[in-house]
């Protein structure tokens, strides 16, 4: 990604002991400084999107709770006729 016409650099400012255990995790995980910091914001939007999924998914679940219920109502001799 380094170098190609979609990339972009951006100056960010760590406090000296964030600085220093990311410097670290990138010896320790032979890679670059720059690769480590664009795996971690990878993965943390990747989690914001999953939980903003989840919330979508919830409040669609209750929005529908009632309607669910009475359909879960009207189909229940379905249910006690294959037993």
């Amino acid at each position: 990604m380094s170098g190609s016409a979609a990339s972009r650099k951006i100056i960010v400012e760590f406090p000296h002991a964030l600085y220093e255990k990311t410097q670290k995790a990138a010896e320790e995980l032979s890679v670059t400084r720059s690769g480590l910091i664009r795996e971690a914001v990878h993965q943390y939007l990747g989690r914001i999107e999953r939980q903003k999924l989840a919330r979508e998914l919830a409040e669609g679940y209750r929005a529908n709770a009632d309607l669910n219920q009475k359909l879960s109502e009207e189909f229940a001799h379905v249910d006690a006729d294959n037993l």
